[in-house]
């Protein structure tokens, strides 16, 4: 019995080290992967903006073209990074992974796949929180993903945002001031902030309002979404006609079983 305790407890760690690390606050987001201008848009965000580092390579650019509802030509002029790539290739990027390890500390990882490992609530999260940090290579840091080592690549559409810690008491009551900011963190018992960056405001306008801002990354998210299971439509439609008729199969099979069994007392 212990042994098999111990083999359960094993087989459980890797979820609890995953819930451990999911200890940032997400924020919920309502996305649409049937409005195709929705995912138009969080298309066209995605190539100008993600597709130079982070590849689609498990998707070829014909699902894109037919599921988005964009004629060929115009996926083949405005929505393809690589230039040589035809219809039926798959999404990948021109960055060696030997260069990104050099300027990044690691290749960027394909996208393909993001929404359904990661969530749609951590993406949207994700994307809207990055802050000034100048203690970080690419002086930015995110709430969602701490110590992040990706530049805030929409940077010019957000804005520069900055944190302020959160109304959080240590439990020594203990106010210290972080060295590089000058602004005031508080601090628990093991010498580690409690909350560094409890709000966030844009000290630097980008050429979206926060609100368009937020809009366009529902966009971006509902994209990665769609990308992730392009089928999903068909899958739910599907779904419920089988539903159905295991249901309707259901009542006949009682009905034969009753007939079996009515002589047997």
């Amino acid at each position: 019995m212990k042994k098999i305790l111990a083999a359960f407890a094993i087989a459980l760690f890797p979820l609890a080290a995953l819930a451990a690390g999911g200890a940032a606050h997400l924020d919920h987001v309502e996305t649409n992967v049937r409005d195709q201008a929705v995912l138009q848009r969080g298309a066209q965000l995605y190539m100008n903006y993600c597709m130079g580092c982070h590849s689609l390579q498990y998707e070829r650019y014909q699902r894109f073209q037919t599921g988005l509802g964009v004629p060929e030509d115009l996926v083949m002029k405005h929505l393809r990074f690589d230039t040589e790539a035809k219809i039926g290739d798959l999404m990948e990027n021109a960055m060696r992974d030997k260069d990104a390890k050099v300027w990044f500390g690691a290749p960027p990882p394909d996208l393909t796949l993001i929404a359904r490992s990661r969530g749609v609530d951590y993406l949207y999260t994700y994307l809207r929180t990055f802050y000034k940090d100048p203690a970080r290579p690419w002086g930015v840091n995110n709430k969602a993903f701490p110590d992040v080592g990706m530049p805030h690549v929409l940077l010019e559409l957000q804005g520069l945002q900055e944190c302020a810690p959160g109304p959080v008491h240590a439990g020594n009551g203990g106010i210290k001031r972080d060295p590089l900011t000058g602004k005031e963190v508080l601090f628990g018992d093991d010498g580690k902030p409690l909350n560094p960056c409890g709000r966030l405001k844009v000290t630097q306008p980008g050429t979206m309002t926060p609100a368009e801002y937020d809009s366009a990354m529902v966009d971006l998210v509902s994209f990665l979404e769609y990308i992730a299971e392009p089928t999903q439509q068909d899958r739910k439609r599907i779904g419920i006609y089988v539903l159905a008729f295991l249901l309707l199969f259901f009542v006949f099979a009682w009905l034969l079983n009753r007939e079996y069994w009515k002589d047997v007392h």
